[in-house]
């Protein structure tokens, strides 16, 4: 990964943690990471725990970011999910949210319930 796209990924991941916090969720971690996959935010939701990708555009009117998530992707993503969860006391609720972003017009897309663990 370039520089340039590294500061537009974090530009993004700050963008899309600002507008979920705006919605009321609570930051649980940031930039998860296992050795099979990542998790950029972790939030709680109403006491739902919520896994978000978060997907930087450079223009809007490129799919709706659901779209760039590969069968490979949500494989890592469900993983790192499963390891975060083993962490904790309990195992809560959970839904996997896709955010995606367009930095330089500050454009936040959310897309709730994006796919599940089970697909």
């Amino acid at each position: 990964m370039t520089v340039a796209a590294h500061e537009t990924g974090a530009a993004a991941e700050a963008l899309a943690l600002e507008y979920l916090e705006r919605e009321g969720l609570h930051l649980r971690a940031r930039n998860f990471r296992i050795r099979r996959g990542e998790i950029d935010l972790i939030m709680e939701d109403r006491g739902e725990i919520v896994f978000v990708e978060v997907r930087a555009r450079r223009r809007s009117g490129f799919g709706d970011g659901v779209e760039s998530i590969t069968a490979a992707k949500r494989r890592r993503l469900i993983a790192a999910a499963k390891a975060w969860l083993q962490r904790q006391r309990h195992e809560p609720p959970t839904r996997f949210d896709v955010i995606a972003v367009t930095p330089e017009t500050r454009h936040v897309e959310w897309i709730r319930d994006a796919f599940r663990a089970d697909e």
